[in-house]
């Protein structure tokens, strides 16, 4: 995997401690972008980018099988990635891709694919993905993922998102 690409203005990167509050900044920013149409707006609203912060802090402590890279422009935190250890305990494969976002701003710059390159490269990883979010679908599909039939409902800030698992 790369440790770092860069691109113009553009740098990928592993995160660092000290990314943390941009983090969660982004992060919640992301999820109103992403989660807009899948739960009500009531309980996006409840969503604190210092909460999210904590959860980074929380996150970047998990030791070297979690790899999490940032994508910045012009300094400024726009997307993140994460992968680490499968979760399930009947994973098709030993690592996961976690998640994947990138603010609506920067969506068809090439960014997020750099992002993937970068967190999970041509690995054999699984994931979870909102069956309803067929933008992140499409480009799981681009990049050699297919959905194996697993589907469950994920609890989200007290909503059920319905997703299903995809392999490559």
């Amino acid at each position: 995997m790369s440790t770092e690409v860069v691109a113009e203005a553009l740098v990928i990167r592993p995160v660092r401690d000290s990314d943390a509050e941009a983090l969660g900044r982004v992060h919640a920013q992301c999820w109103h972008e992403d989660y807009d149409q899948l739960v009500d707006q009531a309980t996006l609203a409840n969503l604190s980018p210092r909460r999210m912060a904590e959860l980074w802090a929380h996150r970047l402590g998990q030791g070297d099988a979690h790899t999490y890279f940032a994508a910045l422009v012009d300094g400024e935190i726009v997307g993140f990635a994460g992968a680490g250890p499968a979760r399930d305990d009947d994973a098709p494969r030993e690592r996961e891709l976690f998640f994947i976002h990138l603010l609506d701003s920067h969506h068809g710059h090439g960014i997020g694919q750099k992002l993937f390159d970068a967190t999970v490269g041509d690995e054999a990883v699984t994931l979870w993905v909102p069956s309803a979010n067929e933008h992140a679908i499409g480009f799981y599909e681009r990049n050699g993922f297919t959905a194996d039939g697993a589907s469950h409902d994920e609890p989200f800030l007290g909503e059920v998102i319905h997703e299903i698992r995809m392999v490559r």
